[in-house]
């Protein structure tokens, strides 16, 4: 069957976007021909700077035929609903219509539709051209003379050629004929912008790979970065060096060439004073380029790598020099702003007010930062204050966490204090991405306790699902008490997340006090601390008039509270079920009283217990007797009024019955539940599932041998009562309604 190939050949694309714009053209082109009835067998799109291209393989000739009757209104019907009909069907008149007769519905008029499959050169003629000129491109621009006509043509960059061919492998593949503002599609195509800048005639996919190939251009982004990576390792291991290794710098390096050529540069020895995570910054930030590191000691090396995009005569030397000119005037930036940083700043005669509200010490570099970051209001949010204000209020709430993950109060305290102390460094200032990891080294150089400085890099994680988490105890104190209050204030003011739309990461931040919470054991009600937190933030705001919140005094502080855990219940439904769990144990677990299940970490292990239980055969049994009695009593209670068998059943009536199986239920009822309460209690929630399991050959038997709906009204309001003490007895575990199966 015949493919198609399609290129867009135009001025460098950044990057960033060449991913996406690669599978948007295979997703808007192989769209559109299935909407005409023109299926395919694979499809297939590429990027490089200067080119988007797309191979479709087993396309049909043409079309398929298609035949569709359309209903239209009743014989005699008002003649607007027959004119209607007649030109939603395309027809000149009734003449056209058939009229089809029901017993029921009398006689319509029915329109047969057949339209023949379109030519696939002719749909895609018509499906390119419209994709060219609507393409979603994150910034585009006009360019030209046509660019002052209104409806002009946007492309990310100014567009150059179109390649389309369509035929079988068998066959001389045609050029699908159209034009795009001037630009008639044809089958040619160009090489490397220096190295073979002509044209290329292309047939087919199969050609055209090779032909690029042959005029300097590696087609495939994920061929481009194995190249890449392959020859900066080689190289790094010839200097007895080995490569830091960076997928997302890998990915933009390989959307910045076509023809990946790698390098190696040095530096001056003296600029390894620097930090290495520093050095990586400037040198990934401003060129581009890979660091190396001495595989002995971890250190960085004062080489790096550059990858460049031709082939030059000498060798590549005079590209290695002119980036190392660049590396080192950046690094010269970055040693200044490293050895401003640790020195005194000139106004700390006007930080001691701002020190003494925050206890700082003005003797120590960091301590000087946080007063300044204190006495320049720097504005966190404007309901919700600067971020000195903030910084006082996480400090008070890291101290009240302290004792309960194992931390020393006052290293937790003196911890949150400086946690913000490096945004105003000038490191952090020209390479934000370093925050946190800064505020580390300048802590370790003036002494402060090691869990200190662990933790003010460590409070901002983790920042993702698969990041990891702290664990030392002060920086688990400090990244929940930034979370929680980054949560309670948000909450305060109403800025709650909405659809898909998170503009402060609050998701982020409650998955992240989830993880925080169960991956570190830590047993705690959450709703108690969300309430003093609230009513700390509500004090802090009454105290400032700039910075009062608004609409919030009047509500309820525990509303608040629950309002937010539903948001962490959610939030944790989404992490166990990553994780394989089942949504519907999650919500079998948390039943219908938010406040009552405040303890993420219990939560996680009724889950997996729940989980673990209906597994076996005791818990599918149980759930299946569950499912049956919950059914009868829905039925029943419609008849006789919610709550009708709410009462334990009368134990001498079960004796007068005289049915075992009855007998032995109330008796397995009896001595399971409390079992199961103790358990629970006792948050021992395999013991509690053991206590159920005990329930399984009483509830069996009981409805296979004892007739639940008995003539005698007394009998069946007294069995309808033990089917519900057999519905409270699973309550104590979980919401066994809430179970599918």
């Amino acid at each position: 069957m015949p493919d198609l190939l399609l290129e867009l050949f135009s001025e460098e694309i950044p990057a960033r976007m060449q991913r996406k714009a690669a599978e948007d053209l295979k997703k808007l082109v192989t769209d559109a021909l299935v909407e005409r009835g023109l299926t395919y067998e694979g499809a297939k799109a590429f990027a490089t700077p200067r080119r988007l291209a797309l191979t479709i393989a087993g396309l049909p000739v043409r079309g398929r035929d298609v035949r569709e009757e359309r209903k239209g209104p009743r014989v005699g019907a008002p003649e607007a609903a027959v004119q209607g009909f007649l030109k939603a069907a395309g027809l000149a008149s009734l003449d056209q219509a058939t009229i089809v007769s029901d017993p029921k519905k009398g006689d319509s008029y029915v329109a047969v539709i057949e339209k023949p499959g379109q030519e696939t050169v002719q749909a895609i003629a018509e499906i390119v051209p419209a994709v060219i000129r609507s393409f979603p491109w994150p910034k585009s621009m006009r360019w030209g003379k046509a660019s002052a006509e209104s409806g002009s043509l946007r492309w990310v960059r100014p567009l150059h050629s179109i390649l389309c061919t369509f035929g079988a492998e068998t066959e001389e593949p045609e050029v699908v004929p159209f034009e795009v503002d001037g630009i008639k599609s044809g089958n040619v195509t160009y090489g490397h912008r220096f190295h073979a800048p002509g044209p290329i005639t292309v047939k087919r996919f199969d050609d055209y790979v090779p032909s690029l190939e042959r005029a300097k251009v590696v087609l495939d982004a994920d061929r481009r970065k194995e190249i890449i990576l392959a020859d900066a390792r080689n190289l790094a291991f010839a200097a007895g060096l080995e490569l830091v290794e960076d997928e997302g710098l890998l990915e933009e390096v390989a959307g910045l060439v076509e023809w990946p050529v790698v390098l190696m540069g040095d530096f001056e020895e003296r600029f390894l004073e620097i930090p290495g995570e520093a050095i990586r910054a400037t040198i990934r930030a401003n060129q581009k380029c890979f660091v190396l590191r001495d595989p002995a000691t971890g250190e960085l090396a004062n080489r790096f790598i550059p990858v460049s995009n031709l082939m030059a005569s000498d060798g590549g030397q005079a590209i290695t020099a002119g980036n190392g000119r660049v590396v080192r005037a950046r690094l010269s930036d970055a040693a200044y702003f490293w050895q401003t940083d640790r020195g005194p700043l000139p106004d700390l005669d006007t930080l001691k007010e701002s020190a003494d509200k925050l206890g700082l010490d003005l003797s120590k570099p960091l301590d000087q930062r946080m007063a300044k970051l204190d006495k320049l209001g720097v504005v966190f949010h404007a309901k919700l204050g600067t971020q000195g204000e903030r910084v006082q209020r996480i400090a008070a709430l890291a101290k009240e966490l302290a004792p309960i993950v194992g931390a020393d109060p006052a290293l937790a305290e003196r911890a949150a204090k400086l946690a913000k102390a490096d945004l105003p460094t000038e490191m952090v200032g020209e390479f934000p991405e370093l925050q946190g990891l800064m505020g580390r080294k300048y802590a370790e150089l003036q002494g402060e306790n090691a869990s200190v400085a662990a933790a003010i890099e460590e409070h901002y994680k983790p920042l993702g699902p698969s990041d990891r988490i702290p664990t030392d105890p002060v920086s688990v104190a400090v990244a929940l008490a930034d979370k929680l209050d980054t949560l309670v204030g948000f909450w305060a003011i109403d800025e709650k997340p909405t659809g898909s739309k998170d503009p402060y990461a609050l998701r982020r931040a409650a998955l992240g006090v989830i993880r925080l919470v169960v991956e570190n054991n830590l047993k705690r009600s959450l709703v108690p601390l969300l309430d003093k937190h609230f009513v700390r933030l509500a004090q802090d705001s009454a105290g400032s008039s700039a910075h009062a919140m608004t609409n919030w005094c009047g509500r309820l502080v525990n509303k608040e509270s629950i309002d937010l855990l539903s948001f962490f219940h959610d939030r944790l439904k989404v992490m166990l079920r990553d994780q394989g769990a089942r949504h519907d144990l999650v919500d079998a677990v948390l039943g219908e009283g938010a406040s009552a299940n405040d303890d993420l970490l219990l939560i996680t292990r009724r889950v997996a217990a729940l989980g673990r239980f209906l597994e076996t055969e005791d818990g599918k049994s149980l759930l299946a007797g569950y499912k049956r009695a919950a059914n009868i009593l829905k039925a029943e209670e419609k008849k006789d009024g919610e709550g009708a068998f709410a009462a334990k059943a009368d134990l001498q009536l079960i004796a007068a019955a005289g049915l075992i199986e009855e007998k032995a239920l109330a008796v397995a009822l009896a001595q399971a539940t409390p079992k199961a309460e103790a358990a629970i209690a006792a948050e021992d929630y395999e013991g509690a599932m053991a206590a159920l399991a005990e329930l399984r050959p009483a509830v069996d038997a009981f409805f296979d041998k004892v007739t639940v709906n008995d003539p005698d009204p007394a009998l069946r309001a007294n069995r309808l009562k033990l089917l519900n003490q057999l519905r409270e007895a699973t309550r104590a575990v979980a919401d066994f309604s809430r179970i599918a199966g």
